[in-house]
């Protein structure tokens, strides 16, 4: 298989974390995998060092004429079999580079995006089933659509134990749609001695300062600003809160999982497909701090419930959410849209 992944996103996100997992695995895994990106030293320097040599190029906006030939060549050169498109901008860009081109184009979806950006693709994939049904309501046909899963990076360090002081972990982009602010307004209704870790960058972070100050635990609260180095701050946390009030997947839930920490969430789309309430993780109602304090108190008060909570997730990573089941998927997706491919050519 030879397959072309085509990425414009920001330097950091969730689809673009996955991106980098995902196109580093393949390799691994002895696909012959070619990485287009949008200019980012960062994302070039960690796909060289994983052994992939990335096409950086502009993605610039609707002036920009010269990234889609550039592409086109870039494409034409590697022949691959299934070229992947990475949201919005990146699907926009490859259906003009695809006319009358033999490989097959498909766009990966992790949220909620106007299909009009995918018009051209041979194939859909999106992370979970609940995105999928709502891209088939949208009037896309089924029989060009796949459920194609998220994998974590294995994080597991040691079994989940108690802590002093009591952390707890956050991570996301400081944006409106992670909802911290009801994560801070819950830390406030919890002892003294809790104390919370949030890794993360974005718009609302001078806001979410502000709003820690006003609560009175500052001190409580460390704005770590964007970390790739998840594993040790999962290790160090006694359990992972995800607060979002929009969430189509959540890919840090499977890294709780991964970790075999205690997954606290609220019922978001993503964490209530992924979470089986009361055995993989604790599910509360979006926005409501006094619902998630309590969640987050019963866990800190019952090791036993912890500990059944990490094992049940580290299990339900292994068996759903772990790098082989996954690339399997991936595998058999791909194969899908070749032979579709191959049929229209």
């Amino acid at each position: 298989m030879r397959v072309a992944h085509v990425m414009a996103g920001a330097a950091q996100g969730g689809a673009e974390a996955f991106f980098e997992r995902l196109t580093l695995a393949q390799h691994r895994a002895g696909m012959e995998v070619l990485a287009v990106i949008r200019r980012e030293p960062g994302r070039a320097a960690r796909l060289t060092a994983g052994g992939l040599a990335p096409v950086e190029l502009g993605f610039g906006g609707m002036f920009d004429l010269l990234t889609g030939r550039q592409l086109r060549a870039t494409l034409e050169a590697f022949r691959p079999q299934v070229v992947v498109a990475w949201m919005n901008r990146a699907a926009g860009f490859c259906r003009g580079a695809s006319v009358r081109a033999p490989w097959a184009l498909v766009g990966r979806l992790g949220g909620r995006y106007a299909l009009k950006n995918y018009a051209g693709c041979d194939l859909l994939a999106a992370n979970t089933q609940g995105l999928c049904d709502w891209i088939a309501g949208q009037g896309w046909p089924v029989k060009r659509l796949r459920h194609v899963p998220n994998f974590a990076a294995d994080l597991f360090v040691a079994p989940w134990q108690p802590r002093a002081p009591r952390r707890l972990l956050a991570m996301g982009r400081l944006h409106p749609n992670k909802d911290f602010p009801t994560l801070l307004r819950a830390l406030a209704r919890l002892p003294a001695d809790v104390q919370l870790d949030l890794a993360g960058e974005g718009e609302e972070r001078a806001q979410l300062t502000a709003l820690a100050r006003e609560l009175g635990i500052a001190e409580r609260v460390q704005f770590l600003g964007w970390r790739q180095d998840v594993g040790a701050l999962l290790a160090q946390a006694e359990m992972l809160v995800v607060p979002s009030c929009i969430e189509p997947l959540g890919n840090v839930v499977l890294e709780g999982f991964a970790a075999a920490r205690p997954v606290i969430a609220t019922a978001a789309d993503g964490p209530r497909e992924v979470i089986r309430a009361e055995e993989t993780g604790l599910l509360v109602p979006i926005g409501d701090d006094a619902a998630l304090a309590a969640a987050l108190a019963r866990v800190l008060a019952d090791g036993g419930l912890a500990q059944r909570l990490a094992e049940a997730g580290r299990a339900e990573f292994l068996a759903r959410h772990a790098e082989a089941p996954v690339l399997a998927a991936w595998a058999r997706f791909l194969d899908d849209a070749a032979f579709l491919a191959r049929a229209r050519g």
